[in-house]
């Protein structure tokens, strides 16, 4: 999943935002001396992560991408993912969006000095610019799968995804709203950061 659905499935504490991102960012590298709190965090991330990638309605997504783009087709659905939670939202979230985004940037920033350097780039980039906002249209999405793209080391076929998403964006939009409630139920049943709660 990507960043929003990350923040989602995270509870609303700076050391659970912090830990929840930054399994994407080198994660168990970087715990040793943080609290429980954020390794349990950390720990619900990389659930998450292990239960999309393994489900069969996630694997049944990368079928809508074309032979070129398909090595990249995980990639793609985190991003695509993330607008359809956005399109959604009231669906999933009695807060709007607009307000869970504030309280998710600021707990981010409390956390800020002690990210990786790459972490604090991007989560400093991200609710500045608010990317959230670019992920509400197809457009916007292509636009962050195209730079995903260009940073990638070696040359890939990779942009232009938007293309098949919008060439088969009912079929995506199904799969997540059949897939999305299944990860929420599956984090709740393991409620790794139970001691967040507290």
């Amino acid at each position: 999943m990507n960043y929003l659905a990350h923040l989602y499935l995270a509870k609303p504490t700076a050391d659970s935002h912090f830990g929840n991102l930054l399994g994407d960012f080198g994660g168990k590298r970087h715990v040793e001396q943080l609290p429980n709190t954020v390794k349990n965090a950390l720990n619900n991330h990389y659930l998450v992560d292990k239960f999309t990638d393994s489900h069969p309605l996630v694997k049944e997504a990368k079928q809508y991408f074309s032979s070129e783009r398909k090595r990249f087709a995980g990639v793609a659905i985190d991003v695509v993912f993330d607008h359809f939670l956005i399109m959604h939202w009231q669906r999933f979230n009695q807060q709007p969006l607009s307000d869970f985004k504030y309280n998710s940037f600021a707990l981010l920033n409390k956390r800020m000095p002690i990210m990786p350097p790459r972490m604090q780039q991007v989560v400093t980039s991200m609710t500045k610019n608010d990317w959230f906002k670019e992920y509400e249209t197809i457009n916007g999405v292509g636009l962050a799968l195209d730079n995903i793209a260009k940073r990638i080391r070696f040359t890939n076929n990779f942009a232009g995804t938007a293309e098949d998403i919008t060439r088969n964006y009912h079929e995506l939009e199904a799969v997540f709203l059949a897939f999305f409630p299944e990860l929420i139920n599956h984090v709740n049943e393991h409620a790794l950061e139970a001691i967040n709660a507290e």
